[in-house]
């Protein structure tokens, strides 16, 4: 995971949940994001996909 960039990281976040992986992959991306400090930017990304 460490090879992805941040956007690609959180996009795939994204398609994750849209494609209903398992949650332990799911999991794994969410502690990336945590691990990056990412909380704020997966917000951002969401209120824009949705507005």
């Amino acid at each position: 995971m460490e090879n992805l960039s941040d956007e690609l990281l959180i996009e795939s976040y994204f398609k994750a949940k849209e494609l209903q992986l398992s949650t332990d992959f799911i999991s794994l991306i969410q502690k990336e994001i945590e691990r990056r400090s990412l909380q704020t930017r997966l917000s951002t990304h969401f209120w824009k996909a949705h507005h």
